[in-house]
């Protein structure tokens, strides 16, 4: 700056100079050289391209499918804060599952949720204060179905009503072995739940010294989807069928210990790093069944990585597996004074167990409600090729997408609401096409999360950018003023 003003005092000093000698030109020639000199001088830039103008938005938004047409750019959009509904519940489920519908607004107030059979008879019903609602119904019979869901407030006046659909379909055959050191009634009981949930088991229960009695499977089992065994079966194993046992266990099978039997702590915690502490006898406990406890408990703090899964059951990965220790006696009581029970405990207790029967086929649930005329992205896992859609009368092939490793995917416009087929070679599935004016405070929720994730894209408004002004064409100005006013000079 200090260099650039003294150029310029100079350049005018001269010019000035030139001015009472009447030499008007040489003093124009001073100036225009002072200034090119001035402008290699100033750094002087250029305005750079204008940034991405920002979108002003009002309301609640757009779809996902909509933003992702958009460009990324700043977005100026203040989320409303009036009240919105977010549905949670499965699009298909196996039979013998329970079905949970959870119903999430943005504020707490006195509700009552319903679940509504197709005849608009109540099936199942709760009230809660909270910002959350959970009903649960346990199907009798694999079909597709339409519910009904009644949002109602303390007054009771409909906030919201609309469809659930899902389909309940036939549980595949689990494949389980049970190997057993102690006889009890627990494991016979367990052994008639799984054998009436149509489950292959390979069972075997040590008797005595010499006799065992064994259950042979119905068909081969090449890799079970599930160990049982109990602690005493596992403390009189030798050493290597144990290291075998756990190889097995860590390339993916879950492991579930029964360890109502244990009775040798230190092999607990030198096999699998769990500590074990021995429990004074106490009443059973528990809901929604009450049992006792077991003898030998895993310590409050525990190494090895094990993390407390649901009442006095112990859970910790073991390579690609888990493996669970179920610390709870006596269930089989249960098993004639309340069977149903009985069996979700037990089906809580395989959840926790990370016990998952992988279907070669399935559908993905899509992002967001599918809408008539709005475009639906479907994924599907376990399909190639060409997929028909026979209402829609297109053929489409199955697309790889970056987002989706494990899934292939498809674009389709549904023309109307209800349920949408698909055939794909040999495989079948179908998805519910939602009519416009369902749920319309569950749309509201889903317009302004896809908002929200599009303005995560570009979180503010990009800076301008200046390109920097050339020095050459100020030498060239700079050197040829000097030159003719040298010219003149000599002249």
């Amino acid at each position: 700056m200090n260099a650039l003003i003294l150029v310029m005092l100079l350049g005018a000093g001269s010019a000035i100079v030139y001015l009472l000698r009447r030499q008007w030109l040489d003093a124009v020639l001073v100036l225009i050289a002072a200034a090119a000199l001035g402008g290699m001088l100033g750094n002087y830039t250029l305005p750079g391209a204008a940034a991405a103008a920002k979108l002003h938005l009002t309301g609640d938004g757009l779809r996902a499918a909509q933003w992702d047409d958009q460009p990324a750019r700043p977005l100026d959009w203040q989320q409303p804060t009036d009240d919105t509904l977010r549905l949670d519940f499965p699009r298909a489920i196996a039979l013998g599952r329970q079905f949970k519908l959870s119903a999430t607004l943005s504020h707490g107030a006195p509700r009552k949720l319903q679940l509504l059979a197709e005849n608009g008879k109540i099936i199942a019903e709760t009230a809660a204060s909270g910002t959350t609602l959970t009903v649960q119904w346990l199907p009798p019979v694999a079909e597709t179905l339409v519910l009904q869901a009644r949002l109602l407030d303390a007054a009771g006046m409909t906030i919201a009503q609309g469809p659930v659909p899902f389909e309940v379909r036939d549980a595949v055959p689990l494949q389980v072995q049970g190997r057993f050191g102690a006889p009890s009634f627990d494991t016979r009981a367990l052994n008639q739940l799984l054998a009436q949930s149509n489950a292959v088991l390979d069972w075997q229960v040590t008797l005595g010294k010499v006799v065992t009695r064994s259950e042979a499977p119905r068909t081969a089992i090449a890799k079970p989807d599930l160990l049982v065994v109990d602690a005493a079966y596992l403390e009189r194993l030798p050493e290597q069928a144990r290291a075998s046992l756990l190889v097995q266990v860590g390339s993916g099978t879950p492991l579930l210990i029964l360890g109502a039997s244990a009775s040798e702590p230190a092999i607990w915690s030198r096999m699998l790093k769990l500590e074990l502490r021995e429990q004074p006898e106490s009443k059973p406990t528990g809901t929604p069944l009450a049992m006792a406890g077991a003898a030998w408990l895993p310590a409050a703090k525990n190494t090895g990585g094990w993390v407390p899964a649901g009442d006095r059951i112990w859970t910790r990965p073991w390579e690609k597996g888990r493996i669970t220790w179920l610390g709870v006696a006596d269930w089989h009581r249960y098993a004639i004074t309340d069977p149903r029970a009985l069996g979700l405990w037990w089906q809580d207790v395989l959840d926790a167990a990370g016990v998952r029967r992988q279907e070669a086929v399935s559908l993905v649930d899509p992002e967001e409600m599918p809408l008539p005329g709005e475009r639906l992205a479907l994924c599907a896992q376990g399909m190639a090729g060409d997929v028909q859609f026979p209402a829609l009368k297109q053929t489409l092939t199955w697309q790889r997408r970056p987002d989706r490793a494990d899934a292939s995917c498809v674009a389709v416009w549904p023309a109307a609401p209800g349920w949408l087929a698909l055939q794909s070679g040999a495989q079948s599935a179908r998805v519910y096409v939602f009519a416009k004016d369902d749920w319309p405070l569950w749309q509201k929720a889903q317009r302004r999360d896809a908002t929200l994730r599009y303005a995560a894209r570009t979180p503010s408004a990009p800076a301008k950018t200046e390109t920097p002004l050339p020095a050459w064409p100020f030498a060239l100005f700079f050197a040829a003023a000097m030159l003719l006013l040298w010219w003149r000079e000599r002249r």
